[in-house]
């Protein structure tokens, strides 16, 4: 079974929303068998929705269509699906009335009332009751508005998936391409309210309807590693049939991705197994996790296994390098300190880092980056110091030491290293970030006794 993936929204045309939704979807779908052969993205437009559906129709049994499900004028999927499918649309009396609980749960009710309000006369000044404040909630302003009842209306024949945590529900709907039957199946573009729905509703529907072929995916990430390279140390890992490999370059990691498939109640698992050997011996320490996470994940698991602490002295990566490790839960085991000394005068006071070393080699230098590095460790009691400091630019170039220049260091009981890279002038936060990727992954390296360096950025 195929399908295609078409998000609905101005804003994501327009880019000023990302489409987080496709992949969701396209991940999970892949689980149960459905296999994606394309996104498409339209405007609140009926014309350009009725096109990328059509369009969505003739490449894939399945269209997924998030967005445009809410109770504004510019809301218009529902519509376009049923004109698609030649149905008229229907008032779901349960759909209804779940919406005006969740508005009543609110602390607001109908204005006046559902019934009321549907036998309202042409003339409005006729529906007003003797005593209007009778019928009018307290707080009009915490009313339902009316336009909250073209979410309760689906095409004819539709399965309606309820949504359970807000107010649009979403649906399924049968529509006949070419002698062919297809189906459109509408979600909303909120992506806790998409991703439950699809779980609870939508992926047990196209399970009982998909064939039984199944895949499973494992996720590679490496770093120092430029995606080509990856394609090489990877050439002939895996033959012709027995699985697929794909390359995903984001930033500042470079993955690789192995997908098997194989029919309902083969063992993925275990030939994803086998090939993550045979991974994991071409990429050696390049490897850094098997899975979808940050190097800092990594260096935190690591750092708690051995029982060793660290401590940071940030300048050029002004608190980066911290901010990603105490996202980690957990951290707290194994890390102290984060101190930002952004100025000479921060780094002597604070680090102790000598007025002789600053005049004759500089903020920027592996001397500096190195009593940094001490600084911070004696400072905080921790194992492990980590440093760094560089030219962020624009300005601050010096002769000898132009934009992009970035030292690291890390000092230790008993030693110290230190280097000094090149990366270019590329903007502030993609120095910033890779800077801070490049210490945590030295840490990596430190903690394993790997002593090789990852290539330069391309």
């Amino acid at each position: 079974m195929t399908a295609v993936l078409l998000a609905i929204g101005d804003e994501i045309v327009g880019g000023l929303t990302i489409d987080t939704n496709s992949a969701f979807l396209a991940e999970r779908l892949r689980t149960i068998g459905v296999e994606p052969v394309g996104t498409l993205a339209a405007p609140d437009d009926e014309a350009a929705i009725l096109r990328a559906l059509e369009r969505g129709l003739e490449d894939a049994a399945i269209v997924i269509s998030t967005g445009g499900l809410g109770p504004t004028a510019d809301d218009l999927t529902t519509a376009c699906v049923a004109k698609l499918a030649g149905q008229e649309l229907r008032l779901d009396e349960s759909s209804l009335a779940k919406i005006e609980e969740r508005f009543r749960a609110r602390g607001r009710e109908m204005t006046p009332n559902r019934k009321a309000a549907e036998a309202m006369p042409k003339n409005p000044a006729e529906a007003m009751p003797k005593n209007p404040a009778e019928a009018m909630p307290k707080n009009p302003a915490e009313a339902m508005p009316k336009n909250n009842r073209k979410q309760a209306l689906f095409p004819e024949g539709s399965v309606i998936v309820p949504n359970p945590t807000g107010t649009a529900p979403g649906f399924i709907c049968e529509v006949e391409r070419g002698g062919r039957t297809r189906h459109v199946i509408c979600l909303p573009g909120v992506p806790r309210e998409m991703q439950r729905m699809l779980d609870e509703t939508v992926l047990p529907w196209l399970e009982a309807r998909s064939p039984q072929q199944r895949f499973s995916s494992r996720v590679f990430s490496t770093f120092g590693l430029a995606e080509s390279k990856l394609d090489e140390l990877l050439e002939g890992v895996v033959a012709p049939g027995e699985a697929r490999l794909a390359f995903r370059a984001a930033f500042p990691r470079v993955q690789a991705r192995l997908t098997v498939s194989g029919r309902a109640g083969d063992d993925l698992e275990e030939r994803l197994d086998e090939l993550e050997q045979r991974v994991r011996q071409r990429l050696g320490t390049h490897l850094y996790a098997v899975g979808d996470q940050g190097m800092e994940e990594t260096v935190v698991g690591l750092l708690r296994q051995r029982g060793i602490t660290m401590a940071v002295a940030e300048s050029c990566t002004g608190g980066l390098i911290g901010h990603r490790i105490t996202d980690v839960p957990g951290s707290s085991a194994c890390f102290i300190l984060d101190v930002v000394t952004y100025a000479n005068e921060a780094k002597r006071n604070v680090l102790g880092v000598r007025v002789e070393t600053l005049s004759e080699h500089g903020a920027v230098s592996t001397q500096t980056a190195e009593e940094m590095a001490t600084g911070v460790r004696r400072l905080s009691g921790a194992d492990l110091g980590v440093a760094t400091t560089g030219i962020a630019g624009p300005g601050g170039a010096t002769p000898g030491k132009p934009v992009g220049t970035v030292c690291i260091a890390l000092a230790w009981e008993g030693g110290v290293w230190s280097r000094r890279y090149q990366l270019g002038a590329r903007g502030r936060d993609w120095l910033k970030s890779w800077t801070a990727q490049l210490a945590l992954d030295r840490v990596r390296r430190w903690v394993i006794e790997d002593h090789d360096e990852p290539d330069p950025p391309e």
